[in-house]
């Protein structure tokens, strides 16, 4: 239900908040009715988040008047940072709200069970965990972005679900281009051990062009958020980068950087 989520956002009057997605579903047990579920994705530690989810919540519930479901999926690093509630008490009015969370960085003590597991969820998780565990080691990057990729073969899952997961692996664990091409020759070797082509060169293409545009496009919100007018002034110089790891940097340099001039030099 995007274009539904986009109107509640503008008459939630939230600025530049975004909410991922709102989705109705149909119970299983033959009851006629419908509910909401309201899904966020956290990758930064954030001191309104719960407030936010809250507004959203209220929000969504105002203008469909039906239950709302929040749930928040927390992917950041800092393992004590699990916001699930939001409320006041003022003069015997008390507003309590409290919401269901899913910490990713839990799941490093459960790599035996993801690795067991046939949910392609799992994977989600696994790619997700070894990029921030590669983040300064991207030669161990390359070892376990092919260990994720050649699980999915051993997993006997559907040529459609193995690209599916294929991109998603291939958008988390980003590689310098020199690592680039040897990811993808290991890879070409691999897949004709076994006499079978999953990503062709088109796919392969359509994978790394959808790369590209996710990284500009977090990096023009980004510009925008943190930097106003001088940030989007910024967004054509880099809008012609084309080598995934350098946007990646300015990706990561625009939470750092104070000034527009220092964010340039990363690239320049």
């Amino acid at each position: 239900m995007d274009q539904e989520l986009q109107q509640v956002v503008r008459d939630a009057e939230l600025g530049e908040r975004l909410a991922d997605k709102l989705v109705k579903i149909y119970r299983t047990d033959g009851e006629e009715s419908w509910i909401l579920v309201h899904l966020e994705i956290q990758s930064q530690e954030e001191s309104n988040f719960a407030a936010r989810m809250f507004t959203y919540n209220y929000r969504i519930y105002d203008r469909y008047k039906r239950s709302v479901a929040s749930l928040a999926v927390l992917g950041d690093e800092r393992s004590n940072w699990r916001p699930n509630q939001f409320g006041y008490n003022l003069f015997g009015c008390t507003v309590e709200f409290t919401f269901p969370i899913v910490k990713l960085l839990d799941y490093q003590q459960r790599q035996s069970e993801l690795e067991a597991s046939r949910n392609p969820l799992a994977t989600v998780v696994m790619a997700h965990l070894k990029a921030m565990e590669t983040r300064d080691d991207r030669i161990e990057r390359k070892q376990q972005k092919l260990v994720l990729v050649r699980r999915l073969y051993e997993q006997g899952l559907r040529r459609e679900d193995v690209i599916n997961l294929f991109g998603f692996i291939d958008w988390m664990m980003t590689l310098p281009a020199q690592l680039e091409e040897e990811f993808w020759q290991e890879y070409r070797d691999f897949e004709e051990s076994l006499s079978m082509q999953y990503v062709t060169s088109v796919e392969r293409f359509g994978i790394e062009k959808g790369k590209l545009e996710a990284l500009l496009k977090g990096i023009a919100l980004g510009l925008k958020l943190k930097f106003g007018k001088s940030g989007q002034d910024l967004f054509p110089e880099i809008e012609s980068i084309q080598d995934v790891s350098l946007l990646e940097a300015i990706l990561e340099g625009i939470d750092t950087a104070s000034t527009v001039s220092q964010l340039r030099q990363i690239y320049q």
